[in-house]
């Protein structure tokens, strides 16, 4: 894989961030509710997720899907079951949640953790995005040193975004005007994750 093939992987791996859906929708409640550090803990933890899928892919396990469909379609039951109860979950909050304690923000951190990791992990579409996007760079002669530089960089390209997303939304400013939005931010929010969840079962 030469350098302009490796832009071509940067490029589709940044648009595929870039794109709003569910994961940041997450983000942006963890750095809305809690704090900045709990929206780049979930960032981070997406990001990890997608470096397993981009994993799976390029050493070929994902052919076990064509193989086992049947597994495709359980990981995305299981991925809409996820996100109808965030949604659910956004969708009764009050808007008004405060860490009080630091045993409460340790659990946060792990919330917040638990929710960025399984967000992308049960996603079974980003599965088909990597078989998709690696088909066209993985040869057969394909060097261990080139597998690691393509599941490094859609990892590293995931978690930079929504770090970068997390820095943003929790500057003073930007951040008290969502604060003072909580509720509609939650509403919209789980609004969004049904939408999705349905989506997926429905497919």
């Amino acid at each position: 894989m030469g350098f302009s093939a490796w832009i071509s992987l940067v490029g589709v791996c940044l648009l595929g961030a870039m794109s709003p859906g569910p994961s940041l929708a997450v983000v942006l409640r963890h750095t809305v509710h809690q704090s900045r550090s709990h929206g780049i803990v979930a960032g981070v933890s997406h990001a990890l997720g997608v470096g397993c899928y981009a994993l799976v892919s390029v050493t070929g396990l994902a052919a076990l899907f064509a193989l086992y469909p049947v597994w495709q379609q359980l990981l995305g039951w299981a991925g809409a079951a996820y996100l109808a109860w965030l949604g659910i979950k956004a969708l009764r909050s009050s808007g008004g949640e405060q860490l009080v304690a630091d045993q409460v923000v340790t659990q946060s951190w792990h919330q917040a953790a638990r929710d960025g990791l399984m967000i992308s992990l049960l996603n079974p579409k980003l599965m088909i995005f990597f078989v998709a996007l690696f088909s066209q760079f993985v040869q057969p002669d394909t060097s261990l040193w080139l597998a690691v530089i393509m599941v490094a960089t859609p990892t590293l390209i995931d978690g930079g975004w929504y770090c970068l997303v997390a820095v943003v939304l929790s500057r003073q400013g930007i951040l008290q005007w969502l604060q003072q939005r909580t509720q509609l931010i939650d509403r919209v929010t789980g609004v969004l994750l049904l939408l999705v969840a349905l989506r997926v079962v429905t497919l």
